[in-house]
């Protein structure tokens, strides 16, 4: 790209870096960095991207470093800020196609963290077959209130206990004080830290990369070693699809059940295979799930955190216990160099109640689940291993809110009755638009102690955060008038999680009724929300913008 006379100009510019003569020949390395200091995540990048430049320097190859926009979920929660969140994925991976393809870049090191950087950035070299290693920002450490381990959850949910009158105010900001003590993604197995522990599965980071606690010097090491797999990578011309192959993500599909992982990873790697032109349905999700043991409970769905599974053995150690049930196909590629197989084999696994044998598994299936039905006949997910056993299954009627604000006025004022199933409409990706997440609702009704005898439906999507029978992604949505935009209050609903059903007790005559009188409401957005509103696709797909693949989309009756 860089040689011969008609490219003068180009080196020319290239010198103006201070690049010269000795560097002509050596792979240009893009080093995508989400740096910023508006995100805890991200506030510590600038001495990782430092130590990756310093090993692709040591490879041979010439590092260039750029920066990419960021929105951290916590912040943006319960506000207007909550549109932008998932519509930032689809511009994160935009960026890195705009740069990637307009400075002709050889080879990158994506250096993410937190919820939307990580699938935005995989995406963007998906969708290029482009050289790229990952390395992120690695996970917060957790903190301690009065001897117990927290993190961010806590806080959401002591604002629910709070509003309850469990706690007062001073306990509030003890709490806050407290649970987020160092730089790095979220503690817990929320979003961020599940699509990492998913991205290293899927071959593209370095093992540890998922789990190495952000603030451990074993990070810094770990970034200048990806800095020189990224030289070796580029020089192989191994492209990202070269590890995001069918089997790869079936992998991720069992990791993600051992996990239990966030719900948002449906969205992520339905949207990643996409962009690698790999068909994912649904219905593959339920079928791994079933056959995969839930080894690992994190919080929100447990006490450990994933400085916890690092200690234990990382994710290659629940890799290699998933292997002894030969539930990971071991051949699989990986940017090390080695396959997954010769990965996990080597890994140590310090903690047996941490990552549980296959012989005593938390749950016998895995931790997410799709449920199919009336009233949601293109699917729902729900985060199955954080649901307690006595809302397994549940009947209840409705309480309908066209918003989250709504939602959250009635969980403050005590009218959510127990027995009672809240519904959030109307925050779809068309319809919030953006897909906001309704941690806040979760977790008021967790602090609150409904989440033993009180469901929530949404055709939004949840935090990794929530837990209880949190079921999201319910679609159609309704601005397309789907099922849910036609409950009324006291409609009775039937959740059967175990049989993978969610149904509302109306005959096919009155829901036909009901759409009948139905209209979309009126709605109008400008910018960037009015262009992503034009072209999102549903839940079913990932939320992906244009048009909806021919296959993969999981429509079940």
């Amino acid at each position: 790209m860089w040689e011969g006379p008609a490219r003068a100009p180009h080196r020319s510019l290239l010198r103006a870096l201070g690049l010269g003569p000795d560097d002509a020949g050596r792979p240009l390395i893009g080093v995508a960095n989400s740096y910023n200091e508006l995100i805890p995540g991200h506030i510590h990048l600038r001495a990782i991207a430092e130590q990756v430049k310093f090993g692709v320097w040591q490879a041979g190859g010439v590092p260039l470093e750029f920066n990419t926009i960021g929105v951290c979920d916590g912040i943006a929660m319960n506000h207007t800020g909550m549109n932008y969140s998932l519509v930032s994925r689809e511009n994160i991976a935009d960026a890195l196609e705009i740069m990637i393809q307009g400075h002709a870049l050889d080879g990158l090191v994506l250096i993410p963290n937190c919820d939307k950087i990580v699938p935005g950035m995989v995406m963007a070299v998906a969708r290029l077959d482009v050289p790229a290693v990952v390395v992120s920002g690695g996970p917060m450490l957790a903190g301690d209130f009065r001897g117990q381990k927290v993190s961010l959850v806590n806080v959401f949910e002591a604002v629910g206990a709070y509003y309850s009158g469990v706690i007062d105010e001073a306990e509030l900001e003890e709490m806050e004080t407290c649970a987020c003590p160092t730089c790095g993604s979220c503690a817990g197995l929320f979003t961020a830290n599940s699509m990492s522990c998913l991205t290293e599965v899927l071959g593209l980071a370095l093992p540890g990369d998922a789990t190495i606690p952000a603030p451990y010097s074993a990070r810094l090491a770990l970034a200048r070693a990806t800095g020189a797999r990224a030289v070796a990578v580029t020089r192989e011309g191994w492209g990202a699809r070269r590890f995001l192959s069918p089997a790869s993500f079936r992998n991720a599909l069992a990791l993600d059940a051992a996990l239990g992982c966030s719900t948002n990873t449906v969205l992520h790697l339905k949207a990643i295979a996409n962009e690698a032109e790999v068909d994912l349905p649904l219905e593959q999700f339920n079928e791994i799930s079933g056959n995969t043991p839930h080894l690992v409970k994190l919080s929100p769905s447990g006490p450990a955190h994933v400085e916890d599974l690092y200690r234990a053995g990382g994710i290659m150690g629940v890799l290699k216990r998933l292997a002894e049930q030969g539930l990971v196909q071991g051949e699989t590629p990986t940017v090390s160099g080695m396959t997954l197989r010769e990965a996990y084999e080597s890994a140590q696994i310090a903690d047996d109640e941490v990552i549980r044998s296959i012989a005593n598994p938390h749950h016998p299936t895995g931790g997410l689940a799709v449920l199919f039905g009336n009233l949601a006949p293109r699917g729902a997910v729900v985060k199955e291993s954080a649901v307690l056993p006595e809302m397994m299954r549940h009947r209840g009627p409705a309480q309908v809110f066209d918003t989250e604000a709504a939602a959250m006025a009635a969980v403050e004022a005590g009218a959510v009755q127990p027995g009672n199933v809240v519904v959030i409409r109307y925050v779809g990706p068309k319809g919030g638009p953006g897909m906001p997440e309704m941690l806040s609702p979760t977790s008021a009704l967790a602090g609150a102690g409904l989440d033993t005898s009180v469901a929530l439906i949404t055709d939004g999507r949840f935090s990794g955060a929530s837990r209880g029978a949190s079921i999201g992604h319910v679609a159609p949505e309704a601005v397309d008038g789907g099922p849910i935009a036609l409950l009324r209050d006291g409609d009775m609903v039937v959740i059967d999680i175990p049989g993978r059903r969610i149904d509302v007790e109306l005959t096919e005559d009155e829901l036909t009724l009901r759409r009948a009188a139905w209209r979309v409401p009126e709605r109008k957005f400008t910018g960037v929300l009015g262009r992503y509103v034009a072209q999102v696709q549903g839940a079913e797909t990932g939320a992906i913008l244009g048009e909806p693949p021919l296959g993969g989309v999981g429509i079940g009756a």
